[in-house]
């Protein structure tokens, strides 16, 4: 297994580790600027394989920040292999992250985002936008980088197979396969839909993002707010295949 590095959106690069037993890619992100950030850890066991990729593009002690979505093996698993070599790293997440996990967890306590903070990394800022639930957690959030439009999306888009690192071309038809696929086994309850998985897309589709940083499959740059909203659908119609949710 090899980890595959390309630049997504400026200064943005994509750490990619396909598992074909699970026939899915394992992405992690780094934003090079004068305070690094990490987006995903990655499994505990893939740290060794992403930090000499990491070095590539950066001496991995200098990495400042270290995000993710919510509280999960492949989020944030390897958090305090990177906190050891690191010692300037801080981990960064909504208040309830903090407080229901990392805070005990990690081996340093978290920054916590509230809502309209901002992270600023040097020239990128980094906005929270707390979705709980959402792709799923109580804890789940997404990080939103204002300069380049960029938003971090965790599971949202999830695809399976390994696939292109960026793409211009409509996410869905996959995402709806992957999704199918999902429904029909073990971890068929992972997205569900609820009253508040409509609002919190279409929250995400008001920032107007410009670049898609997915951790389950390809990357994508365009038109964002039009796929989050294509997504929407997509989670309501697949859902719908198993039981109607209320409208």
């Amino acid at each position: 297994m090899a980890v595959h590095i390309d630049e997504i959106a400026p200064d943005l690069f994509r750490f990619s580790l396909y598992i074909p037993q699970a026939n899915l890619q394992f992405n992690q992100f780094l934003l090079r600027d004068d305070e690094p950030l990490l987006y995903h850890t990655g499994l505990r066991q893939m740290f060794p394989m992403v930090k000499d990729a990491v070095t590539r593009i950066l001496d991995p002690s200098r990495i400042r920040w270290i995000g993710f979505s919510h509280y999960e093996a492949d989020e944030c698993g390897s958090l305090n292999e990177w906190l050891a070599v690191a010692p300037r790293a801080e981990p960064v997440c909504g208040a309830v992250g903090a407080v229901v996990n990392i805070n005990d967890v990690a081996d340093r306590k978290a920054r916590v985002l509230e809502k309209d903070d901002v992270l600023k990394t040097g020239k990128y800022r980094f906005r929270l936008v707390a979705t709980p639930h959402v792709p799923h957690g109580w804890d789940a959030g997404h990080l939103f980088e204002e300069s380049e439009a960029t938003l971090l999306c965790s599971d949202l888009f999830l695809q399976s197979g390994d696939v292109e690192p960026l793409t211009g071309e409509s996410l869905i038809d996959r995402s709806r396969e992957a999704l199918r696929e999902y429904q029909a086994g073990p971890l068929a309850h992972a997205t569900v839909w609820s009253p508040l998985l409509g609002p919190a897309l279409e929250e995400l589709a008001a920032l107007e993002p410009r670049h898609l940083a997915v951790m389950h499959g390809s990357s994508f740059s365009g038109d964002g707010a039009g796929a989050l909203r294509e997504l929407r659908e997509t989670y309501r119609a697949v859902l719908d295949e198993k039981e109607s949710p209320p409208r």
